[in-house]
């Protein structure tokens, strides 16, 4: 039995006393159920409950209808396989309070995992993903009204309660409703939590940067001339960017320390001192994902910059190889498994091939077909895989050499088009729908190359032959420690005699095993005097956050970046189930955009399908937008994506909604792409999990505070 505490207002007592009476009815009405279902019932007694529920049917409100649907269903099942029904978990029945006052009265509603429906005993429990109900939940705020369609009728009515509850092994231990949120204690007494649990702190809008203007150490927002280029920067970033033009530029540091502010600066000063020698037609800069493409490109507007060319790491790769190889198409598989690219992009890769390779006796031998071929002897030698994992020392798990072999195998199959290019009637060879008979089938893969064969493929050809590419005033490698020894090698090909280019980069940022090291980045570039600059301190991240950041590396951390800047905490919050995080986000996301209307929200899933598991809960919003491909817009809103979009970019808040042990284990790379996550914001970070929490977000150990 629970008491409160004596300071607690009326209200937060009667809405203790409620929420614990509609537990205890829950659960008992749940184990009469349970009782029935384990007696088993008779077909007759079955026809006579469906007959009640016709019955009702005929008779009941709106809202009421779903329900006593799902309940003749579950009847009609019954009848067929004489079977029990799957009942809601009387531990945790359900995590969220919704009453109705419709047109039959009001009506509780529960949300849960489990429809559940006893309509005598006043007992809802609705499927929280797929129930016309709980939309009303999403979409509407406690005493709202609200209208919309259940089925083909419209119903009315005005929300009376709104409420996140958490039910812990069958104990109600907390109650989240609007700015009032309720804990029980161990004691079993009930304490009101600060509102600060609930709610982003305000004042974020506007911290971090905008495409409308490049920040740098001072928060220089325009560029009026050539002299306005760097009279904001620091003093550290101000000595990089004046690097001598002729000297390549290696710019490290950690997130949010300005590197990307001076690579572009720097692009600026030579565009502005030496014209002919830079002209912006002849300058280019390479970044891993489309996200960071978008920004860049809005960026270099306002320094003049807008006509050098931005290109992801992959439309350069494609249309690189497409001018060495002088062929207009390549056909490419864009599905490669993930450990089969791992193998590809590993540094011991490109040294086992490098040792392997031999010289053909005439230039026949370099075109991509033949090229292709040598690549695929090497993909499927099993000794030549097996030693390049075992040099890997662990970063490559051996399961890699058959997933290599086989999809090897797959691509080095004939076409179906070629064996069956005896039929000349082309309509013979679609589908009825449409597609062609290789679509969805292992057919597909044949002939095809992956993406990370590209500059393998060019690697290849430039042992014996030029790769006739067209050289470059100045290469900029934004996030370089995405890119693998072939990438680098297949830039190399760019640059001109002085190797004019600036790299920037932080090893601590890298999403793919396998970073080879600054030194050999350099040598693979064969560049031996790089000026070399590391940015001590980072301007993005508040201290909270970068003390988080530091945590989560671990022993990889490097020597602390100085932060001189206070700011909002980190907020951890824990639930026991992931639906119940995923609410508590949404309702998290409505109060803040509605004080903040022009700040910038990143909610940073560890996956593109955990990413489209949280957007449901907010995607009737007109202020919620799903990222994928690195499609932002950096507009004011709520961008739902994943980790693996969101390098070089920064938001005023970010939420993490999936800080489990299962998304980011205790291994280094689950630790570099949630340090990538951790410091992508520039006000406040929260970090929420449901399950078990990722020991890279408990300190000690030990659980997170709430």
């Amino acid at each position: 039995m629970s008491h409160v505490e004596a300071s607690l207002p009326d209200h937060a007592r009667a809405i203790i006393a409620e929420e614990e009476a509609l537990l205890a009815r829950v659960q008992s009405t749940l184990e009469v159920a349970r009782r029935k279902s384990a007696r088993g019932q008779d077909a007759q007694g079955l026809v006579a409950q469906l007959q009640v529920l016709r019955d009702d049917a005929s008779t009941a409100a709106v809202a009421d209808l779903p329900h006593i649907f799902a309940q003749m269903n579950q009847m009609r099942s019954l009848m067929e396989r004489q079977e029990g029904v799957k009942l809601p978990d009387p531990q945790a029945p359900y995590f969220a309070h919704l009453r109705l006052n419709g047109e039959g009265g009001p009506r509780d509603y529960l949300l849960g995992r489990t429809t559940f429906a006893d309509v005598g005993a006043g007992v809802r429990v609705i499927d929280w993903r797929f129930a016309p109900v709980a939309r009303v939940f999403y979409c509407y705020e406690e005493g709202d009204d609200y209208e919309e369609y259940f089925g083909e009728r419209l119903a009315e009515g005005s929300v009376e309660t709104r409420r996140l509850v958490i039910i812990e092994r069958g104990v109600l231990t907390r109650i989240i409703s609007g700015a009032l949120v309720l804990e029980r204690l161990a004691d079993g007494a009930w304490r009101s939590v600060s509102r600060d649990f609930s709610t982003l702190q305000s004042g974020g809008a506007g911290t971090a940067a905008r495409p409308e203007f490049l920040g740098t150490g001072k928060g220089a927002r325009r560029i009026e001339d050539a002299f306005g280029v760097t009279a904001m920067l620091d003093a550290e970033q101000y000595e990089a960017v004046s690097t001598g033009p002729d000297r390549p530029l290696l710019v490290l540091g950690s997130a949010g320390s300005g590197k990307t502010t001076v690579a572009l600066h720097r692009l600026a000063k030579l565009a502005f001192d030496d014209p002919r020698t830079f002209p912006q037609a002849r300058m280019k800069l390479i970044v891993p994902e489309e996200g960071l493409a978008r920004l860049s490109r809005r960026l270099l507007a306002p320094l003049g910059l807008g006509n050098v060319a931005v290109q992801t790491r992959d439309a350069w790769l494609l249309a690189t190889a497409r001018s060495a190889f002088n062929v207009p198409g390549i056909k490419l598989w864009n599905d490669t498994p993930p450990l089969v690219s791992r193998l590809k992009r590993h540094p011991t890769l490109r040294r086992a091939l490098a040792a392997r390779v031999g010289v053909p006796k005439t230039d026949a031998g370099t075109t991509l077909e033949r090229l292709r071929t040598r690549m695929a002897d090497a993909y499927m030698d099993r000794r030549f895989l097996e030693s390049v994992v075992t040099a890997a020392k662990g970063e490559i798990p051996r399961t890699a050499i058959d997933e290599t072999l086989e999809h090897t195998r797959l691509q080095l199959a004939t076409p179906l088009s070629k064996v069956l290019k005896d039929i000349t009637d082309a309509e013979r060879l679609i589908t009825v729908d449409g597609r062609s008979i290789e679509d969805d089938t292992p057919d597909a893969m044949a002939g095809t190359v992956d993406l990370d064969d590209l500059p393998v493929l060019m690697f290849l050809k430039a042992q014996h032959s030029s790769l006739g590419l067209e050289r470059l005033a100045h290469v900029v490698l934004d996030e370089a420690e995405d890119f693998s020894l072939f990438e680098l090698f297949a830039v190399r090909q760019l640059l001109g005699k002085g190797k004019s280019c600036t790299l920037a980069g932080d090893e601590m940022q890298q999403t793919d095993a396998g970073f080879a090291g600054w030194p050999a980045v350099l040598n693979e570039l064969d560049i031996r005097d790089a000026a070399t600059c590391r940015l001590q301190v980072s301007y993005r991240c508040p201290r909270p956050v970068v003390e988080l950041a530091r945590q989560v590396l671990g022993a990889q951390a490097p020597e602390a970046a100085a932060t001189g800047r206070a700011g909002a905490p980190v907020g951890f919050h824990h639930f026991p189930d992931e639906a119940q995080a995923q609410l508590f986000i949404g309702e998290a996301l409505r109060d803040l955009v509605a004080r903040e209307p022009h700040a910038s929200v990143g909610v940073i899933a560890s996956s593109p399908e955990s990413a489209q598991a949280i957007y449901r809960v907010v995607a009737d919003q007109p202020w919620a937008r799903l990222v994928s491909d690195g499609e932002f817009t950096f507009e004011p809103g709520v961008d739902v994506t994943d980790v693996g979009s969101v390098k070089g970019l920064e938001f005023d808040y970010v939420i993490l909604p999936d800080a489990t042990a299962r998304a980011y284990p205790v291994d280094d790379e689950s630790r570099r792409r949630l340090h990538v996550a951790v410091t992508r914001t520039s006000h406040q970070l929260w970090v929420v999990s449901s399950g078990v929490r990722s020991h890279l977000v408990t300190p000690g150990g030990a659980a997170a505070p709430r």
